[in-house]
């Protein structure tokens, strides 16, 4: 019997592309219920060119996208549900990687840069954006980090956009004619997949939303907008910056792609739109999202803030304690809330009765405590306790990790049954928009998500006494990094360097 040719009428859809580092993704939605209705993924190829490099290509980036976009669309039309009701289509995208392209040509000047190492031509091995850092660094008063922190909310380092941009500008010959012929576009991830998806350089949209646009250390969070100052500080020109919108509204039509026509009307960085999707919208939610890296995030209201899995689950399970061993995986330094590039990764308390499920329970705990830390940054600084965190992200599956977790923050952990938060959220923004409104947020109109609970499961003082050792073994990790060439002994050096 012939499939029916009937189609299947389910109201407005909602779509999203979800550009992260490893894939691209693009999910379709039923606006009235969040039912995820199909989806396509596409692997993105990193490149090595010299050792500690990892770029991708823009090119790669934004072929993956149409191709997702196309097999989705095929895979809509085969349930025979009708790809025209897609109303609006959002972006959620890695933070912080960096891209410059021409706005002639629509060629990308170079690699997208995202979280990795620049090492130099000479000497010992040193980062070429870390010295930019400390060279950074040493133009402030009193070499503060944090001398930026009150108008970003970031310190300086080679995590965030500008450094890379910076680096990009003083070493490579193509940015360089490009800025001074006033052909350069800068943009993160989400402003060249729009900029492409609009038009390009026959008319493209030059825009971000205000998360990405936080994450550049370029942008003032009380103005909401590009600081000249900060600008000038790296001496960065204004122009080739994209437009700064918020994160739900029409930014403008495809022109290409499977929906000519349709309304490009959202885009979050990956994790403030996990946070929506988690629907966080009350005061002191929170989510926290594990994958390549953990990224909590906290809804503050009003207020402003200056701030393979299954082996090692088994591993730890099959002893259920680190036999007090502590793990710190510095291995690049220490991020929030320490922002400490001199930590290097170490482990504590090993005895000769510590064997590998010892060593896999504390890594799986490192991860825990690592949450703990910024959960007690926040609350500090929110002064809202948090009740329980919202979770999402690979490591998830992880039912080990997800009760120690619970445990080591004396708070319920919540996993919602349906994963694609991320994907979710970029899309509820778009279907949200002034102009589309296919979407409601309001409390009581939003689907209430199966989750799983995750309860604490010992006491709070057996939980303390673990975090204050595992902070003790942090302050151990502390000033490793040397660039001096350390002899080994047999006319050899050897070289430490400082990572991101």
């Amino acid at each position: 019997m012939a499939a029916s040719s009937e189609r299947i009428v389910l109201g407005p859809l909602v779509a999203a592309v979800d550009q992260g580092t490893s894939s691209t993704r693009f999910l379709v939605f039923n606006a009235k219920t969040a039912e995820l209705l199909s989806h396509h993924q596409v692997e993105i190829k990193q490149s090595f060119p010299k050792e500690g490099w990892v770029e991708e290509d823009p090119k790669e980036i934004l072929q993956s996208v149409y191709e997702c976009m196309d097999r989705t669309c095929e895979k809509l039309t085969q349930l025979n549900i009708d790809i025209s009701n897609i109303k609006a289509i959002g972006v959620t995208n890695q933070r912080e990687t960096t891209l410059v392209w021409d706005k002639e040509t629509g060629e990308p000047l170079y690699n997208a840069i995202g979280m990795c190492l620049r090492v130099s031509e000479f000497g010992a091995l040193l980062l070429v954006t870390q010295s930019t850092v400390e060279r950074l660094i040493n133009k402030t008063p009193g070499r503060n980090k944090n001398h930026l922190k009150h108008k970003t909310g970031l310190p300086i380092s080679t995590y965030f956009s500008a450094v890379k941009l910076r680096w990009l500008m003083d070493n490579v010959p193509e940015v360089h004619k490009a800025v001074l012929s006033h052909r350069a576009m800068f943009g993160t991830v989400d402003s060249w997949i729009i900029w492409c998806l609009t038009g390009g350089k026959k008319g493209g949209v030059h825009c971000t939303d205000v998360t990405n646009a936080s994450r550049t250390m370029l942008f003032n969070i009380h103005t909401l907008a590009w600081d000249p100052d900060l600008c000038k500080y790296f001496d960065i020109p204004m122009e080739i910056l994209p437009s700064v919108r918020s994160s739900s509204e029409i930014y403008g039509l495809m022109v290409s792609g499977c929906c000519p026509g349709c309304l490009k009307s959202g885009c979050l960085g990956d994790q403030s739109a996990a946070l929506v999707g988690q629907m966080c919208f009350q005061d002191g939610q929170a989510k926290n999202t594990y994958g390549t890296g953990c990224f909590l995030l906290r809804n503050t209201g009003t207020k402003h803030l200056i701030v393979k899995l299954s082996s090692p689950e088994k591993l730890a399970a099959a002893v259920g304690t680190s036999y007090g061993c502590y793990f710190v995986p510095a291995f690049s330094g220490l991020y929030a809330p320490y922002w400490e590039p001199s930590a290097r990764g170490i482990i504590c308390g090993l005895t000769q009765f510590t064997n590998r499920s010892h060593l896999a329970f504390a890594a799986l705990e490192a991860v825990c405590f690592q949450v703990r830390e910024l959960m007690d940054a926040m609350n500090q600084d929110s002064g809202i306790p948090l009740s329980q965190l919202q979770v999402d992200g690979g490591m998830t599956s992880n039912r080990l990790l997800m009760q120690l977790q619970a445990d080591i923050l004396c708070i319920p952990v919540v996993k919602p049954s349906m994963p694609e938060t991320t994907a979710l959220g970029a899309a509820m923004a778009a279907g949200a928009a002034e102009g589309v409104s296919v979407w409601s947020l309001s409390p009581e109109d939003l689907t209430e998500v199966t989750s799983e609970k995750f309860d604490p499961q010992i006491n709070p003082e057996e939980s303390e006494f673990r975090y204050a050792r595992w902070k003790k073994a942090v302050q151990k990790s502390m000033n490793w990094e040397t660039t001096e060439p350390l002899s080994n002994g047999s006319g050899q050096y050897w070289f430490f360097y400082m990572s991101h």
